[in-house]
């Protein structure tokens, strides 16, 4: 690990160590409880019946059998759910879907994983056996999973009930003038690209377990992303207060945007809440297959997208037209906010004064789609990143050489209009990356360091080169905010501090670097600070673990709390308390007819070079090394920073070169790790080289600015390029398998 320092950067005391996490020994040695590990002598077991037809009207449910069943305590369905419908964005989801619901719509399943009745049981067993004896007929209806055909006129409407288009997103820019860009421009590229699905594959499936608490409040233990809105759309779904749900965080077995989304939240507190009307006050559980995930929640988003881009003969950007058509599933989920970051990320981290930007969310009957590591960037930066090295290579110029010409400088303006905030480092990342992987400078620009021959002759060796740039924290007009409480106990000295904080630690390290900030701003060592966090009845809303913001915006309010907190302490206030909520800086939506906003507070820049090997024989590629560049503006924690480097550039080897996920008709055919693949320790990198520069944003803690997305972004395009480079072939669709790279060396032989 490299860490670049920019010389404006104090030295500090607990912020910037790399300090053992604080849950690291608990999960190595197992006795860190998970949701799937919670249990209870008299607990019930709960299995849910999913719809397995991607469109279709319930006529009937019969669950007479299933209730007489021996072992089995109750049946739920529609009939049972107050408020039958949630969504983070948009509440267009049943909770069961089926007769005897007021929602309209509820009656019918648009997707595979759609929910249609609960069983409770004495054992898991007992549960999986009722299920089958649930009868329901089904009014199969036409489906549309093409989403390029879904937003035609006259196609099958997957939401009737909402309008007349199955279109539920559509953000345009519109900046400078097009046509005088085109017309100026001495070379345009034109390309169509693909990006597929990605699963998340959690370490652990979707899990829970739920029960009435000793206060009467409808508690549910579970893995989220934001404990708070999971309490909110539990409690809108059984039309309760939000002080009577309360919702807890334990060990996350990962999350990666898909756990923003509901899964199990509503159904586990919809069964203890309606048993407990019955006199039975037993805690109800369950844990999904993996099959059970794979079917029953969000993947990433796979989208269709059009690029034409010009540039003059000195490589200088002219003029960008995008379209991309992005199939959101049968349910809205995140796509409005992942679409929106597509659509600024589609034109990467460049100056470029004329662009025009249509981007399409469509309903289908396919698997919803929402957040995932990126959340919209990985697809719209694939597509700017496989254009500039492709006009690099119509300018006969070095790929690196055009980026560092046009990347975004103080007082450039983005594709919406406005300047970046927060100091804009894409042109150091860029030069720092490329000189970490072995570019030279010459007075003639940039040029590429020459790649070893391979022992075999099938075996071709090339070197790629990708950037790319990702907002920190809510956006486009959400007033982003993060509460956080300290508590400082003593007498004459602070002997022991407590934060409270609700963000949700789901592998990234947050509550480690939490607790080194706390104590840096208290002035105080880090063994002496006791977090008690994402429980939703002891604190306050902190935001989702999502966004690469936690760091930031928690950062933010631990140093406001503190602050308060040590004000008190010098009144001899004891305990001394800060409670506080940062408030970050405001933002702006897009402009609906050009896209002109302040879209978000603060950005961060990530660049990559890789070095591929490709058998000619059997088109598997190999990944021999990856230099990997990102400006956190300060690394709280350098080695938690470095794993997540790693961490996101193993998930985004998988999504280029291996994750396949197959949908047909509706139906998941890869609904198995056996046959969804992901990589293994024996598929990463041979080498992965993480440089962190650290050039701070004033308005970050410490100067931080985020890092858990941005390593994301680059690879898969800098992968095709470095393909290319190998081979001489340009692919358009990833993951590159190796029977599709087979394939494209085939027809050039």
């Amino acid at each position: 690990m490299t860490l670049i320092h920019e010389p404006s950067i104090p030295e500090t005391k607990v912020v910037g160590q790399s300090m053992e996490r604080v849950d690291a020994r608990a999960k190595v040695t197992g006795e860190a409880y998970y949701p799937g590990d919670i249990s209870a002598t008299n607990q019930l077991w709960m299995k849910i019946l999913f719809a397995e037809r991607p469109h279709a009207r319930i006529a009937r449910i019969d669950t007479a059998k299933a209730e007489a069943f021996p072992g089995v305590l109750a049946v739920f369905t529609a009939k049972d759910v107050p408020v039958n419908e949630y969504g983070l964005q948009v509440p267009d989801q049943p909770v069961l879907c089926g007769p005897g619901s007021d929602k309209p719509g509820a009656d019918v399943v648009r997707f595979v994983g759609d929910q249609v009745a609960l069983v409770v049981a004495e054992s898991e067993e007992i549960a999986a056996k009722a299920l089958e004896l649930i009868e329901v007929d089904y009014e199969d209806l036409p489906i549309v999973t093409d989403p390029r055909l879904a937003m035609q006129p006259g196609a099958v409407l997957i939401h009737p009930e909402r309008g007349e288009t199955n279109l539920c997103v559509h953000d345009k820019i519109r900046k400078g003038n097009l046509e005088a860009g085109f017309n100026q421009a001495d070379v345009i590229v034109e390309g169509e690209y693909q990006v597929p699905y990605q699963e998340h594959a959690y370490l652990q499936p979707e899990a829970g377990f739920a029960y009435i608490d000793e206060e009467g409040r409808v508690t549910v233990q579970v893995a989220g992303q934001w404990a708070h809105t999971d309490r909110d759309q539990i409690a809108h779904a059984l039309n309760l207060t939000k002080d009577q749900v309360r919702v807890i965080y334990p060990a996350i077995g990962g999350a990666f945007g898909g756990r923003e989304d509901m899964s199990v939240q509503i159904v586990l507190a919809l069964a203890a809440w309606r048993l407990s009307q019955r006199g039975i006050n037993r805690p109800v559980k369950i844990i999904w297959s993996r099959r059970e995930s794979i079917i029953g929640h969000c993947k990433r988003h796979p989208m269709y997208i059009k690029a034409r881009w010009g540039a003059k003969r000195d490589g200088r950007l002219v003029a960008a037209e995008m379209e991309i058509i992005a199939d959101a599933g049968a349910y809205m989920y995140t796509s409005n906010k992942v679409l929106g970051n597509a659509t600024i990320t589609c034109t990467g981290p460049y100056s470029i004064p004329n662009v025009k930007i249509d981007t399409y969310g469509v309903y289908t009957n396919n698997l919803p789609t929402g957040a995932f590591r990126g959340f919209g960037a990985p697809q719209g930066n694939y597509a700017a990143e496989m254009q500039m090295n492709k006009l690099a290579e119509v300018l006969k110029m070095d790929i690196v050489e055009l980026r560092v010409r046009n990347a975004l400088k103080e007082g450039d303006t983005l594709g919406v209009g406005t300047t970046p905030p927060g100091g804009v480092t894409i042109q150091q990342v860029i030069i720092s990356a490329a000189e970490k992987a072995g570019w030279q400078k010459t007075s003639h620009g940039w040029i590429a360091p020459q790649q070893p021959k391979p022992s075999q002759s099938h075996l071709k060796r090339g070197i790629g080169f990708a950037a790319g740039f990702k907002n920190v924290g809510f956006s486009f007009g959400y007033q982003e905010n993060c509460w956080a409480r300290i508590e400082l106990h003593g007498k004459t000295e602070i002997e022991r501090a407590i934060l409270y904080h609700a963000g949700a630690e789901v592998g990234q390290g947050t509550h480690t670097v939490m607790i080194q900030m706390a104590a840096e701003a208290l002035g105080i060592e880090a063994d002496k600070v006791t977090l008690i966090t994402s429980d939703t009845a002891r604190m306050g809303n902190s935001g989702s673990a999502s966004a690469s913001r936690m760091t930031f915006m928690a950062g933010n309010a631990i140093r406001q709390a503190a602050k308060t907190a040590l004000e008190r302490w010098k009144l001899e206030d004891r305990p001394a308390i800060g409670e506080e909520k940062y408030l970050a800086p405001p933002t702006t939506p897009f402009d609906k007819d050009t896209g002109y906003s302040m879209p978000n507070f603060a950005y961060a820049y990530a660049a990559q070079a890789v070095e591929v090997e490709v058998d000619t024989e059997t088109g598997v590629v190999r990944l021999i090394k990856v230099v990997s560049v990102d400006d956190v503006g300060k690394a709280i924690n350098p080695r938690l920073v470095e794993g997540q480097i790693e961490g996101a550039i193993a998930q985004a080897q998988g999504y280029a070169l291996m994750e396949n996920f197959i949908m047909r008709d509706g139906r998941v055919l890869t609904d198995q790790l056996s046959t969804y693949l992901i990589p293994t320790v024996l598929d990463v990198p041979q080498e992965v080289i993480p440089v962190i520069l650290e050039i701070p944003d004033d308005r970050g803690p410490w100067g931080a600015r985020g890092v858990g997305e941005p390593p994301f972004l680059p690879l898969a395009p800098a992968i095709l390029a470095a393909i290319h480079d190998a081979t001489g072939v340009w692919l358009h669709e990833i993951p590159v398998t190796p029977e599709r790279m087979w394939k494209a060396l085939s027809t050039v032989k």
